[in-house]
């Protein structure tokens, strides 16, 4: 089959005009943060969960609220809390006397996108409940598995500076979701913006729907097909091995740094993410350029780093800067 670009590049010119809109509307009531809706977008394109970190006060989950609302999709927002019970996420079977049978009510997990709030302070066993809703993209309740609705998206909040009382991710948690977006404060012109839009006895801006979850679909499916080459490919694995074994790319001196580099579910998903960058950039193939940018997003959650770094105060980052400064290339 012959790939032709300037095809390519037509459909996405069309399908990908969403965008625009989703990134005006959000503008009603978002200022900045661009970098974190991009990431919202791209786990919405690729039908992968996203884990957003950061302060309080950052508007994390206004944003992803604002979001549901423009997707026009079912949304539902869950306080993680130390006394919350996988029965409380899921649903549970309540026994019901006029029939005398038990009958199944659905928990908030029902829904197409799912706001994890304060993620962190739920215990293992409602983790582990999350953790089959996301993978497998359906619940056990009782003996019966339901198939949850499609598109399923969990956006999950952490507070990185508030532990007392939190139940810390586990690894094999964390690796499910495909980027950990980092959530800074806002430049010094966006907090003044802010101050003048939000220091007010105003109701927050409404925003419209542009787009139904079969615009979203159709939108994956074109994802799907956006070119990417031979040597891409080979790029990004020689990235996540570089993440593994360092000395083989003359990079001896953070080997002892990396406890554990990163998963083939690493590799999957920075090629997932680089199609979608190359789709939100309105391309029908993905560059280098690309992957670099979404490779910190992709890693940062999955490269565990040694008790010897965390001594010398190494960070995720640095290690993932040296290896995007080494590896070649194409």
């Amino acid at each position: 089959m012959t790939f032709n670009l300037s095809e390519m590049n037509e459909r996405i010119s069309k399908e990908s005009a969403f965008i625009t809109s989703i990134k005006s509307e959000i503008g009603k009531v978002i200022v900045g943060q661009e970098q974190m809706i991009e990431r919202l977008m791209i786990g919405m394109l690729c039908n992968g969960h996203i884990l957003l970190e950061g302060v309080p006060g950052l508007a994390k989950s206004l944003t992803v609220s604002t979001l549901a609302k423009i997707i026009r999709v079912k949304f539902r927002r869950i306080q993680f809390t130390p006394d919350l019970l996988p029965a409380d996420l899921i649903g549970t079977m309540i026994y019901n006397q006029k029939t005398g049978s038990f009958e199944t009510k659905r928990g908030p997990i029902f829904s197409n996108i799912i706001l994890a709030d304060e993620i962190n302070r739920s215990p293992a066993k409602v983790q582990s409940a999350l953790l089959e809703a996301m993978q497998e993209r359906q619940v056990t309740i009782g003996e019966t598995s339901h198939a949850l609705d499609d598109p399923f998206l969990v956006l999950a909040t952490q507070n990185p500076i508030e532990q007392e009382g939190t139940y810390p991710l586990p690894e094999a948690q964390v690796d499910r979701f495909m980027l950990k977006v980092i959530v800074n404060y806002p430049q010094k012109d966006e907090e003044l913006d802010i101050v003048k839009r939000m220091a007010r006895n105003v109701a927050i801006p409404e925003v419209k729907p542009v787009i139904k979850a079969t615009d979203i679909q159709r939108a994956r499916a074109l994802v799907d097909e956006i070119y990417i080459d031979e040597k891409i490919h080979r790029y990004i694995v020689d990235l996540i091995f570089a993440t593994r074994d360092p000395k083989a790319v003359n990079l001896a001196d953070i080997a002892d740094l990396i406890h554990y580099g990163a998963s083939p579910r690493a590799s999957i998903f920075l090629a997932l993410a680089g199609k979608a960058q190359a789709f939100i950039e309105g391309r029908g193939y993905v560059t280098p350029e690309d992957i670099r940018a979404v490779i910190w997003d992709v890693l940062r959650h999955r490269i565990i780093l040694t008790f010897e770094a965390e001594a010398e105060d190494v960070t995720v980052e640095e290690i993932i800067r040296r290896i995007i400064d080494t590896v070649e290339v194409p």
